[in-house]
């Protein structure tokens, strides 16, 4: 009798060691389980991905992107971008729009060529060489802006392309080696339509975006 229960004691005490072991090995996280998103990260702008995509389905792609074209490729590189924000992005336009513009006027080269594509540095700069040949000098001074919006945006492959017309306000005047007014008016506000085309390499590191195209009234 002492036999049998002293057998059982000892199978049961083997039984609690394998449990034991068992528990150690599969009941306890170790933290790299993949845990369940109860919000459905799917589609959505930070869900990590290969190339910095997110994977999307069919259904996905149906239920949250949108069929406007500006408002699609607005989607798109955010997408791409995690950092993009439009709001931001606008007020980011503005600045640059003024120190453009500023500078162009001024002559400031330094401050213009890091903002600007070859192209469109070689067709500021090209004005900048005709008014400094003619001992023109410019009178420039910025008030502010009208309407300031998004018309375009578009993603191409890794390329983000923002189109963004500016409705801005300044006083402007250009005058020859004598001070006398060859364009312009120093003494007024001049009201200015621009659209300009900005673009950014979305894996780059550069968080800064440059000017490729330019379209309307000149500055100055």
């Amino acid at each position: 009798m002492n036999s049998q229960f002293l057998f059982i004691v000892i199978i049961a005490m083997v039984a609690g060691v394998i449990l034991f072991r068992l528990y150690t090995v599969l009941g306890r996280r170790t933290g790299q389980e993949r845990q369940r998103d109860p919000f459905g990260r799917l589609g959505r702008p930070d869900s990590p991905s290969l190339g910095g995509m997110p994977e999307r389905s069919a259904r996905a792609e149906s239920l949250d992107t949108p069929s406007d074209p500006l408002a699609r490729g607005l989607f798109d590189i955010a997408l791409a971008d995690h950092t993009f924000d439009e709001v931001h992005f606008i007020e980011g336009a503005k600045s640059a729009y003024e120190i453009i513009i500023t500078a162009f006027a001024h002559g400031d080269r330094a401050a213009l060529r890091p903002l600007l594509s070859d192209e469109v540095y070689a067709a500021f700069d090209g004005v900048m060489r005709e008014r400094e040949a003619r001992h023109q000098k410019v009178s420039f001074t910025f008030v502010g802006f009208g309407e300031v919006r998004i018309t375009e945006a578009v993603l191409k492959k890794r390329m983000a392309e923002v189109t963004v017309s500016f409705g801005a306000n300044f006083i402007s005047a250009t005058m020859d080696a004598s001070g006398t007014v060859v364009h312009g008016d120093p003494n007024s506000v001049r009201g200015v339509a621009d659209v300009w085309t900005f673009a950014r390499d979305v894996r780059a590191t550069d968080p800064n975006w440059m000017i490729i195209a330019t379209h309307g009234d000149e500055a100055a």
